[in-house]
């Protein structure tokens, strides 16, 4: 135990360093999932509650296969095109991307203009085909 205190009152940068690291870690654990949903989860709410699907991808990838239904609001110009969002803002909203994390930005962005059913697909498009549900492909 002196050899811990020891190392401690020594190394206190590296202490503080392990203990602001320890407690992102920890924050980050507890809200990383707060307002996701898994695919099987997400077709409920787009079957029992009409949910509104979005797409952030870029419209390449959207046309290379997406939800059917899905709108498609790019990350990027998501800002931009808040404003035709604005009709649906009471009703459930699930963001989709890749793999969930540009979605998860998405979702905080609406959060943060007054969007209060706002849902991030885990996984994204890839946990969708995952599960064996229906994409749909636009040709050009």
């Amino acid at each position: 135990m002196e050899q811990l205190i020891e190392f401690a009152i020594n190394h206190w940068e590296l202490v503080l360093a392990f203990i602001a690291i320890a407690a992102f870690l920890l924050y980050d654990l507890t809200t990383v999932d707060k307002g996701s949903l898994e695919p099987l989860d997400a077709v409920k709410i787009i079957n029992h509650q009409d949910a509104l699907v979005i797409d952030v991808r870029p419209a390449m990838d959207f046309m290379r296969g997406h939800i059917i239904h899905a709108m498609n609001f790019p990350l990027n110009s998501l800002q931009k095109q808040l404003s035709a969002l604005e009709k649906h803002k009471e009703r459930p909203i699930i963001m989709n991307c890749d793999s969930g994390a540009r979605s998860a930005q998405a979702c905080n962005q609406l959060r943060q203009h007054g969007f209060t059913q706002v849902y991030n697909l885990r996984g994204g498009i890839l946990a969708w085909e995952n599960a064996n549900l229906p994409i749909t492909r636009k040709v050009r």
